[in-house]
């Protein structure tokens, strides 16, 4: 069974572009009141200027600025949580405090976000969480990002269970074309992506929107909780 997002309201924590943007304007699409949240109230505000998405601030590090953005936005009827810091680096290269960060941001504040946002939401209401494919594609250099995927993946089955009947999901991206790979330069990001086209099953590199297209299916079925949905273009498999 599904249910639409006509006149319901979906607040999507992360950044005013890549797959924030692309969620939020998929659920606008779609019919919903969208709030967006981040760190950088200014940022988000210019971001969605132009469209009708209500804009608030948080940082997922801090419980009591989740505690605040409740207040201020009162109750949803779903949550999307796309933050992140990752922690690149090899085993050598790693710091503890970038490894905290990452797992702060993204495992620790999403349990934040449904401490305090679960109680006010209705029944049918939902969490969709941002997992990753290193959780499932051992590579040098994301050990980190590969631990905080992998918790996210076990967090999402816990608060399935515990917050029944309000439904728990998350989406694991494969490699996508955010802008978060620019910094390597074009030749360097155009070869990477030329080598992961060739390689991967479906033979090009995710889109924001391709995620969003996940995330609002784990949305709207409401017979799903539980599960991580991969769409990653087959990218674990070769």
């Amino acid at each position: 069974m599904t249910t639409g997002l006509k006149e319901r309201t979906v607040l999507v924590v992360g950044r005013g572009s890549g797959i924030a943007r692309a969620v939020g304007d998929a659920a606008l699409e779609a019919g919903a009141r969208v709030i967006a949240a981040g760190r950088d109230r200014t940022a988000l505000q210019e971001s969605y200027r132009r469209t009708d998405v209500a804009v608030a601030t948080v940082d997922l590090t801090d419980e009591g600025s989740i505690e605040a953005l409740v207040s201020e936005v009162g109750s949803v009827d779903h949550v999307v949580s796309t933050a992140s810091a990752r922690a690149r680096g090899t085993v050598a290269e790693l710091e503890p405090d970038a490894i905290l960060r990452s797992f702060h941001t993204k495992v620790v504040g999403p349990i934040m976000l449904a401490k305090h946002f679960a109680p006010t939401m209705p029944p049918d209401g939902s969490l969709v969480l941002l997992s990753g494919v290193a959780a499932l594609e051992p590579d040098p250099g994301f050990l980190a990002v590969a631990a905080t995927n992998g918790a996210v993946n076990t967090v999402v089955r816990s608060l399935a269970v515990e917050l029944a009947p309000i439904r728990v999901n998350a989406v694991s991206p494969g490699t996508v074309d955010t802008g978060a790979w620019d910094a390597l330069g074009e030749q360097r990001k155009a070869e990477l992506f030329g080598r992961l086209s060739a390689a991967n099953p479906a033979r090009r590199i995710g889109t924001p929107e391709d995620v969003a297209h996940a995330v609002l299916f784990a949305l709207t079925n409401t017979f799903m909780t539980g599960v991580c949905l991969p769409v990653d273009g087959g990218q674990p498999l070769v």
